[in-house]
């Protein structure tokens, strides 16, 4: 587990129309489940549930990043915050730009 660089994350994600996006959201999932103490499921597992429940399921993965992100940064829970994101549209980016973010940070600490 490596620290990513969101801005590269981003441009990846628009020039190959999203699938970088997904690898994104895997990694993602992997590495707060590594770091906090919640767990959900992994990240293919996350995308297959996404797609079994036609998208359902990304409302309620929103919701735990949130709660991960709060485990791993040692602030308060962002869970909420996450799924409001979500019901308006934004939610994955945002979701993954912040707690992107909150995993880097983490992995710096760790590395001092």
């Amino acid at each position: 587990m490596k620290p990513k660089s969101i801005p590269l994350a981003l441009v990846l994600s628009i020039v190959t129309c999203g699938i970088y996006a997904i690898f994104w959201f895997v990694s993602l999932t992997n590495d707060t489940n590594a770091l906090a103490v919640t767990k959900t499921a992994g990240g293919w597992k996350a995308i297959l549930f996404s797609i079994l429940t036609l998208g359902i399921y990304t409302y309620y993965w929103a919701y735990k990043l949130g709660v991960k992100d709060g485990e791993i940064s040692g602030r308060a829970s962002r869970g909420v915050l996450y799924l409001v994101l979500s019901f308006i549209g934004v939610g994955f980016i945002v979701a993954a730009i912040l707690t992107q973010m909150t995993v880097n940070e983490a992995l710096a600490r760790k590395q001092v």
